[in-house]
C-alpha cells in the first residue's frame, strides 16, 4: 500500500487504527473459540477486503454479507458465505448463483415466497444452497413467529431440490448489555429459541447452525443457549453506541472521522466539515447528538446538516481555531463507513488508504 502524509489528506475522511483493528479481531475470535462459538462477522460494517482478511486471519469461520456486491467482492477470500438478506427477484437470484461453486453458500430468509424461487434457481444450475430460517425473537423487524412457522419452512426446504435446511438465524438487536431490564429480554429470547429448537428436533429437523449475536450483546453471546455462531460486525471498529452500552472502552475504538474546524463565528460552538454525509444522521441508544470527540468525549456533535457538523462547546474551556483537526466518534460506525470513498489508516507510524471494494450495489464485473 502506498504511504501517504495524513496532513495532505482532505477531510472529512474515515480514519482507522489498524493495530486496534487487529487486536479487536483477535480478542473476538478468541472469545468465540473459548465458548465453542464460530465468529462469522458481518462485513457490512467495513466493506473492505483488507478488513475481512484480518478477520479471517484471526480466526473467523466465514463471512456474513447483506448485499450481492459484498458477496461478489468477498468470494475469493473465503469459501463460506452467509447472505443474511432474502434475495428477492430473478436478477438477485441469477447474480447470487454466479458465485463460485466452491463456496458453501447459505441464505437467510423468512418466507416461502423467497424459498421457492431460490430453490428452483439453484436446482436449475445444479447447486445446493443452505437455508437458515430467520425467526423473530423480539426485535420485530423480520423473521417468522414461533416454532410452527419455522417447521413449515424447514419442511419446505427439505422437500425442494436446490436447497437444504441448515439451521436458524436471528438478530437480538433489541438487547443492550448495559441496561439491567434487558436481562428479561435475553431470558425470553432463550426461552423462545429453545422452544423452537426442541420443536424442530421432534420433527427430525436438527438445526446444525444457530446463528445470532450482535455487537451490543457480544461478550454475553455465550449466555444464549444453543447458539453455534455469532455475526457481530461493528466490533471490528466499535463506535459511540458501543461505548454507551459498555461493550467497548476508549482503547478499543479503531474508527473515527477526521474533520477540520471551518468556522468559530458563533459563540459557544464551532463547525467542522463533517456533516450528515460523513457521520450519518442517526441517533443510537437514546444519546443526544450525532457523535462525540475522540479526545474530548464531553464535546458532542449537537447537530448536522449535509456538510456541516456543529460541536457544542457550551461550558467547555476549549477554543479550537479554524483549520484545527479533530477526530469524531460517530454514533453508528457502519453507516459512517458506507459514506466514505476510502479510509485513511494508521499502521506502525505510517499512513495509507484502505479501499472499500464492497461499497455500493453495482456488479463486481460488468
Amino acid at each position: 500500500m502506498k504511504v501517504v502524509d495524513p496532513a495532505t489528506v482532505e477531510t472529512p475522511i474515515g480514519y482507522i487504527d489498524l493495530a486496534r483493528v487487529r487486536l479487536n479481531a483477535e480478542r473476538i475470535a478468541k472469545y468465540a473459540a473459548e465458548h465453542g462459538l464460530g465468529w462469522r462477522p458481518h462485513i457490512k460494517t467495513h466493506k473492505s477486503r483488507a478488513m475481512a482478511r484480518i478477520q479471517l486471519d484471526k480466526g473467523a469461520i466465514g463471512l456474513t454479507v447483506a448485499t450481492l456486491r459484498e458477496a461478489e467482492v468477498m468470494a475469493d477470500l473465503t469459501d463460506d458465505i452467509l447472505l443474511a438478506y432474502p434475495p428477492v427477484g430473478d436478477a438477485r437470484l441469477e447474480r447470487l448463483l454466479r458465485l463460485p461453486a466452491s463456496i458453501d453458500l447459505k441464505v437467510g430468509l423468512d418466507s416461502h415466497d423467497v424459498l421457492a424461487p431460490l430453490a428452483a434457481a439453484a436446482a436449475k444450475v445444479g447447486r445446493s444452497v443452505g437455508i437458515l430460517i430467520e425467526e423473530d425473537l423480539g426485535l420485530g423487524r423480520v423473521g417468522v413467529r414461533g416454532p410452527d412457522e419455522v417447521i413449515r419452512l424447514a419442511n419446505a426446504a427439505q422437500s425442494f431440490e436446490g436447497v437444504n435446511f441448515s439451521g436458524l438465524m436471528f438478530y437480538p438487536g433489541h438487547i443492550r448489555m448495559s441496561v439491567p431490564e434487558q436481562v428479561t429480554h435475553q431470558e425470553l429470547l432463550n426461552e423462545r429459541l429453545l422452544r423452537t429448537i426442541s420443536a424442530l428436533c421432534e420433527e427430525g429437523l436438527n438445526p446444525g447452525i444457530v446463528s445470532g449475536g450482535s455487537t451490543p450483546t457480544l461478550w454475553r453471546s455465550h449466555e444464549i443457549q444453543a447458539l453455534t455462531e455469532i455475526r457481530a460486525g461493528s466490533c471490528i471498529f466499535f463506535d459511540r453506541e458501543a461505548l454507551e452500552v459498555g461493550v467497548a472502552n476508549a482503547e478499543d475504538l479503531a474508527y473515527t472521522v477526521l474533520a477540520t474546524v471551518i468556522s468559530t463565528a458563533v459563540p459557544g460552538q464551532v463547525v467542522v466539515d463533517a456533516g450528515s454525509k460523513a457521520l450519518a444522521k442517526e441517533s443510537r441508544s437514546g444519546e443526544a447528538g450525532f457523535g462525540i470527540l475522540f479526545d474530548r468525549t464531553e464535546v458532542v456533535v449537537s447537530s448536522v446538516s449535509e456538510e456541516h457538523g456543529v460541536l457544542d462547546l457550551s461550558g467547555i474551556d476549549w477554543h479550537p481555531k479554524v483549520g484545527e483537526r479533530v477526530r469524531i466518534i460517530p454514533n453508528h460506525v457502519c453507516v459512517s463507513v458506507n459514506l466514505q470513498e476510502e479510509l485513511l489508516a494508521r499502521d506502525d507510524g505510517t499512513h495509507c488508504f484502505i479501499e472499500l471494494e464492497a461499497r455500493g450495489r453495482r456488479h463486481w464485473s460488468v
